[in-house]
């Protein structure tokens, strides 16, 4: 016959056989994780054998980072598959995700600083200081809504911010930091007029027309990247034809030697966003990389194709 010292431990007892202080027994017992199986005489904790599973659990779990919320939840899970410990599992996974991505930025600005020079650290320090670590893209997602037209239909408008917008890149160099924080800097800045102009090539479409313009483009561009990419001379082809094809049905007319010329010269009297996509290219492209293609510089790509084409049809 067990004798109760055999089947109830104190709290000493329990800590020493865990491996652990009674200070942590006693402060996961006080949040009600550990319930004490009874008391003696003298009132003092007594615990059972399934404690020191339970309390070796606790101290697996807060091995993890898991909070206290999140341990208690676990420990009172009654799904047979363990869905609380997954999900805990798995939110955690994503908490230090995004603080690894924090302290990748925050070494590649400390790289960028670093490899400055010193007179110019104290104006990069206040560049790269406007935006977070890790940055946002929401500032280039609000330059973008006020530069397309406000009654282009919404998922016209997720479209082309999905191409417009580029996203801070998880592990960045020193130059993509650098790139986004200009790029920061270039869509907050107040725009002369209070609006950024927007080519009236694509204002005559309209916001509908807008629409199917912008999706014909990025038909168009998907199509001139690979030549990009070899870095081939422009030139008339599939690309250009899905191009002038965007305008021509953002217009309500067709394809033909006329259109293509007019289309040439409305787009070279347009202005121009360079800048943006050359900063652009640098987020995209990692470090050693061939510059990757964007939007900017396959339009610039197909302008020349055409400006080529036309130039032959003379």
């Amino acid at each position: 016959m067990s004798t109760s010292h055999e089947v109830f431990w104190s709290i000493g007892e329990l800590a020493e056989r865990a491996g652990t202080t009674v200070k942590t027994v006693r402060f996961y017992s006080d949040r009600g994780l550990l319930p004490e199986a009874s008391r003696s005489g003298g009132g003092h904790r007594r615990y059972g054998p399934d404690a020191l599973e339970r309390l070796r659990l606790i101290r697996s779990l807060r091995t993890l980072d898991l909070p206290l919320p999140e341990v208690r939840r676990v420990l009172e899970d009654e799904d047979p598959a363990g869905r609380a410990l997954e999900d805990a599992v798995a939110g955690r996974l994503r908490e230090l995700g995004d603080e690894l991505r924090t302290l990748r930025w925050r070494e590649a600005a400390l790289q960028l600083v670093r490899e400055c020079p010193p007179a110019e650290q104290a104006d990069l320090l206040r560049l790269i200081g406007v935006m977070g670590t890790p940055p946002s893209a929401a500032p280039l997602v609000r330059f973008w809504r006020a530069w397309l037209p406000p009654r282009m239909p919404a998922r016209a408008t997720a479209a082309f911010l999905e191409v417009a917008v580029p996203q801070p890149p998880d592990d960045p160099a020193p130059a993509q930091v650098l790139a986004f924080a200009r790029l920061h800097v270039m869509t907050t800045a107040p725009c002369p007029g209070g609006r950024q102009p927007q080519p009236e090539v694509h204002q005559v479409a309209g916001a509908r027309g807008a629409a199917v313009l912008y999706a014909g483009l990025a038909e168009a561009y998907e199509l001139a990247g690979p030549q990009l990419r070899r870095v081939r001379d422009p030139y008339p082809g599939e690309a250009l034809d899905a191009y002038v094809a965007a305008y021509a049905s953002a217009y309500g007319s067709r394809d033909t030697r006329e259109f293509r010329r007019l289309l040439a010269a409305r787009l070279a009297a347009g202005p121009r966003l360079d800048r943006y996509w050359e900063l652009t290219a640098v987020v995209l492209t990692p470090p050693g990389g061939r510059p990757e293609p964007t939007p900017g510089s396959a339009d610039d790509w197909l302008r020349a194709a055409l400006e080529r084409d036309n130039a032959a049809a003379a």
